[in-house]
């Protein structure tokens, strides 16, 4: 659900976030189940990780939201972490999959 009419700019400056691991984004690499936005200026990502015991968790998940702050129109960025489904390679893009070898 997209009210606020940014989802795809959302989705835009999370491809400039890596995860520090695999040198492919968070988009590419599946890790963003849902951008939800409210016509009160918040947005909310749904984001999993490639593992639960990521050590690097809060850096990815403060960048994400600096991210969607920096989106106009957006007054409050909501990251929520979820497991479920939880993630595997088959979530990655075509791209990515050629970029890491995996087809």
């Amino acid at each position: 659900m997209d009210k606020l009419g940014v989802a795809d700019q959302i989705k835009g400056v999370l491809e400039t976030v890596f995860d520090p691991e695999i040198p492919v984004n968070i988009i590419e690499l599946g890790l963003v189940y849902e951008i939800i936005t409210k016509e009160d200026g918040t947005a909310k990502v749904i984001m999993t990780l490639t593992a639960p015991n990521c050590p690097v968790v809060d850096s990815i998940i403060n960048e994400v939201q600096e991210k969607i702050e920096s989106v106009e129109g957006v007054k409050n960025a909501l990251v929520e972490l979820s497991f479920d489904p939880p993630w595997e390679k088959s979530f990655m893009s075509d791209e990515a999959r050629l970029e890491l070898g995996f087809m």
